[in-house]
């Protein structure tokens, strides 16, 4: 049985705790240019195609009816519900496009719809959207695939549950980040635990084969006290899942972060003390910690994957399909079809006109070398089993391990002697000390690194 615990060293966390990619791809996302366009992406479908096998999809809804001051993400905010009509008139288009390009006959194993607030959408559109997806992607009928979708509670009716369940979505991860009032005011997400919980229940009561709670710690005024109380109420409803996100503070980046105040963000002390409650607090209560935030339930399929060495890792976070080509729908939406990631253009604007020119709306991307793959199998392993087996990589790749990567062992060196790892003729395995610290090894590995400025990226705790 594989050992899924983790081990809090203070003193550690402190000396490795820079910045660094969170590693939803490898390479990152800060290596797409637009020196890859539409040509460059027909050209990687063409050769997802001739390889078959399953597809992903991933729809970007950017809607939110309330700005939160914390958040990063891509979107619109608006209290005009009529403003999705264009966009999903346009979205439509491109599913008929992209669909036009794949093989009919691939399965969609993996469906997400993110954001934004997919709920901001009425269920009609929602009805709509997925009976267009149905007429151009071979979605299955069966309830095996992995359909999730990300639920913001204070968007949800007494119907709404239930309308997701009908239209095949079988997974969700509800939007929460922190219970505490004075939090809540301060980054202007006001959300009761009724809204949360009644979502929760029906969620489960409707038949939804894993839930997830979303939290964020790091927040300005909170304290060890106040997130624990937020995680004790959270714990008594026994979610499948915890993402517990370190909030990343950049407000020279991320325009709405300016409306925090600096004086109210907590030290990075308490952020570290907080950890710790969570970690100890989440383990004592059963669950085993996936990685990167992600905790479980240990009979949770992100659980059973990890110990049987299927786990994967996409631009959603952690999966359990490794063999699907992801295609992104939707403006900012990223997608990785064949050895290439390629993304949308970001702006309603562009969208539109593209749209209107039949133009696929691809702005950039990254069509991956030998290294680059090779590279990416050795992250995926270390970040999703915390185990790097060489023969694995030697077999798939025709290298010789120790002399393909004799520098990148040489600076895990000093990790091995910090009790971060081990490395061995057979490979290297993280130790419990290690897997909060997961970013670290992984960064050994990536030659793109060096360039980057840290800044461009969140510490690693």
């Amino acid at each position: 049985m594989m050992d899924q615990s983790i081990k809090f060293d203070l003193d550690l966390i402190n000396r490795y705790d820079r910045a660094g990619p969170r590693y939803t791809s490898y390479p990152t996302a800060l290596e797409l240019h637009e020196g890859f366009g539409d040509k460059e992406y027909r050209r990687q479908i063409a050769k997802s195609n001739a390889a078959g096998g399953p597809l992903s999809l991933y729809f970007h809804i950017p809607f939110c009816d309330t700005v939160c001051f914390y958040c990063a993400c891509n979107k619109i905010i608006t209290k005009n519900r009529k403003h999705a009509e264009p966009y999903l008139a346009n979205l439509y288009k491109e599913i008929a496009m992209q669909g036009d390009l794949f093989a009919s006959n691939r399965v969609v194993n993996q469906l997400h719809w993110g954001g934004g607030t997919p709920t901001f959408l009425s269920y009609e559109q929602m009805k709509q959207l997925m009976a267009v997806t149905r007429q151009h992607f071979l979605l299955k009928d069966d309830d095996s695939g992995e359909y999730s979708i990300e639920v913001d509670p204070r968007e949800t009716h007494s119907r709404t549950i239930k309308q997701l369940r009908e239209l095949g979505f079988n997974r969700i991860s509800l939007g929460l980040q922190d219970f505490d009032p004075a939090v809540q005011k301060a980054v202007n997400r006001i959300q009761s635990e009724e809204q949360t919980f009644t979502v929760l229940e029906a969620a489960r009561d409707e038949g939804f084969r894993s839930t997830n709670i979303d939290l964020i710690y790091g927040l300005p005024l909170q304290t060890v006290d106040t997130f624990a109380k937020t995680l004790d109420k959270i714990l008594a409803a026994a979610p499948d899942r915890f993402s517990i996100f370190n909030y990343a503070h950049m407000p020279t980046r991320f325009k709405t972060q300016r409306q925090i105040n600096d004086a109210d963000m907590p030290s990075a002390d308490v952020k570290l003390d907080i950890l710790q409650m969570v970690g100890l607090k989440l383990t004592a209560a059963g669950y085993v910690y996936i990685g990167m935030d992600h905790f479980a339930k240990p009979d949770d399929e992100l659980a059973i994957a990890q110990r049987e060495g299927k786990l994967h890792r996409n631009f959603q976070g952690y999966s359990t399909h490794s063999d699907c080509d992801l295609i992104g729908l939707g403006i900012t939406s990223i997608g990785r079809v064949g050895d290439a990631y390629s993304q949308n253009v970001k702006e309603l604007g562009q969208y539109d006109l593209l749209i209107s020119q039949n133009k696929l709306p691809v702005f950039k991307g990254f069509e991956l070398d030998e290294d680059d793959k090779l590279r990416r199998a050795v992250i995926t392993q270390l970040i999703c089993h915390f185990d790097l087996i060489f023969a694995a990589i030697e077999q798939e790749f025709f290298i010789n391990f120790a002399n393909y990567f004799a520098k990148e062992l040489d600076s895990l060196a000093p990790m091995q002697a910090d009790g971060l790892l081990t490395i061995s003729a057979e490979g290297v395995h993280i130790l419990p000390a290690g897997r909060l610290l997961i970013r670290n090894l992984c960064m050994v590995f990536d030659k793109y690194l060096a360039q980057k400025q840290q800044k461009q990226f969140s510490k690693v705790i």
